[in-house]
């Protein structure tokens, strides 16, 4: 099975709401919500892709080389990669009824860990959605992250009952949620949240806390005011509010801004190992990415997820070793070249 074959598979099945496009940028689909673009003129996404492209790479090929290691410690494990897989709901709406939320959170978990990364698992209105997220992360050695959205706190007690229970990995808020169309009435019942609000979580959590959906230096230094663990730089893939700026364009601001008393990660339009080679030189400790996954699961299931990382993982070692950079920590801002402003 090769990516090709995974993509062409996929395609069968996920139109007309994906059209599995040749590279996932956020054009064909824009402004479909519910569907899988973004909102509005869809800028919010296709400006990820496209900041992206204009930041380029610093060739070195002139040093000894002594391999290049894509290893990550994170969270007190060890992953093979900095790639996490992001975590997305609405298959029923947004993916034409491909498969079922759940069976996608299985296919990524069993795929991630295949491949030696970490999925996030979704949460949404539906009943025991995260119950079985749960319980799916349950039954892969807890290797995983649940993420819930901003409910209210009493049924974010209830999360974080299961999550204590288990110990996931680690424990994400979808804090972008707080007014997403397409959770329909259930949109009331989500807030923003107070530094008060995440402490009272880190408290009470027995594991990493990680706030997702972080757009600014200001909210990253809220974040760890809170205790969290990590942030994830993210505008929801576009799908929360008109323009945004481009996730990867605010990663050196919030770096500067938390030093190294936070880890970071980053979404939104990461498609390529020269992605994730500009995201880490830019100031992210990992990436996350999402609708591609769903592709991969599509198509190819639990190996087409593992597959999928695998291809990835060795697009990053190329650009590594094109750009003179044994590990993840040497992949700094001098590995690449910025717009001119």
């Amino acid at each position: 099975m090769t990516i090709q074959e995974i993509w062409e598979r996929a395609k069968e099945k996920m139109s007309p709401r994906c059209r599995v496009c040749k590279v996932c940028n956020g054009i064909s689909c824009r402004g479909e919500v519910p569907g899988v673009g973004a909102v509005g003129n869809g800028s919010s996404w296709t400006v990820c892709t496209e900041f992206l492209d204009s930041v380029k790479l610093n060739m070195d090929t002139c040093y000894e080389n002594c391999g290049q290691d894509t290893t990550l410690a994170m969270f007190g494990q060890n992953f093979s990669y900095p790639i996490f897989i992001a975590p997305i709901g609405g298959m029923k709406k947004n993916y034409n009824g491909i498969m079922t939320d759940i069976e996608y959170m299985e296919l990524t978990i069993e795929g991630a860990n295949k491949a030696g990364i970490l999925a996030f698992t979704g949460d949404g209105p539906a009943p025991g959605m995260f119950e079985s997220s749960i319980d799916i992360i349950k039954r892969h050695k807890n290797r995983g992250v649940p993420v819930c959205k901003p409910w209210s706190n009493e049924k974010l007690q209830e999360r974080l009952d299961s999550i204590n229970t288990t110990k996931p990995t680690a424990f994400g808020m979808d804090i972008d949620m707080a007014g997403l169309k397409n959770m329909g009435s259930k949109v009331n019942t989500l807030s923003p949240k107070s530094v008060e609000d995440l402490r009272l979580l880190t408290n009470a959590t027995k594991v990493p806390f990680i706030l997702k959906g972080v757009m600014t230096a200001k909210g990253a230094l809220k974040a760890l005011e809170a205790g969290a663990h990590a942030i994830v730089v993210s505008s929801h893939g576009g799908r929360v509010m008109p323009s945004a700026p481009a996730t990867c364009e605010v990663l050196p601001e919030i770096r500067a801004a938390v030093q190294d008393r936070l880890k970071i990660i980053v979404d939104g339009g990461i498609r390529t190992g020269a992605d994730i080679f500009k995201a880490l030189a830019l100031g992210a400790d990992a990436v996350m990415i999402g609708r591609p996954y769903v592709i991969a699961a599509c198509g190819g299931q639990s190996e087409g997820v593992a597959l999928y990382t695998e291809f990835l993982g060795e697009q990053l070692r190329n650009i590594m070793l094109m750009c003179g950079a044994a590990n993840l920590k040497e992949i700094t801002m001098e590995k690449i070249r910025m717009p001119l402003r």
